[in-house]
């Protein structure tokens, strides 16, 4: 039996986690994340451990949106061996929040996935924004 190459089976996940985000399906979102998780996200804590609290930050997430949340992924590039991939690109999200406020930002984003008994896992993910030195404010207006 022929397997898939690492970077064919990461891009085909991360195509599923886009769709699972739009859908706001947070079991969809977490189908390929590691018990023990390490999550750096946009918002505080610093971090969040384990797959536990990422889903309750998911959970949290999603219920902040009326409606449909658009979400894309651009410039994906992945570099994959047999047991260990990561991945970057620049992430999109928009949709209208339930105070009425609209969302239009792009981030940065760093997944890392471990191949464990056969199936790809993330490990950790990083999302980031840049910020401006001088007024110490997240830059949430860059477009690429």
């Amino acid at each position: 039996m022929r397997h898939m190459r690492p970077d064919v089976t990461i891009r085909a996940l991360i195509d599923d986690w886009v769709k699972a985000i739009r859908a706001r399906d947070v079991n969809g979102s977490l189908a390929n994340f590691a018990p023990d998780v390490v999550s750096f996200d946009l918002i505080d804590p610093l971090r969040y451990v384990g797959s536990d609290s990422v889903r309750t930050r998911l959970e949290a997430w999603f219920s902040s949106f009326q409606g449909t949340i658009g979400y894309d992924v651009r410039d994906l590039n992945i570099i994959a061996s047999d047991e260990v991939a990561f991945c970057h690109s620049l992430n999109h999200v928009n949709g209208t929040k339930t105070d009425g406020k609209t969302i239009d930002m792009w981030w940065r984003a760093t997944v890392c996935f471990r191949e464990i008994d056969g199936k790809w896992i993330v490990t950790h993910s990083h999302s980031s924004v840049p910020f401006d030195m001088d007024s110490g404010k997240a830059s949430l207006d860059l477009k690429p």
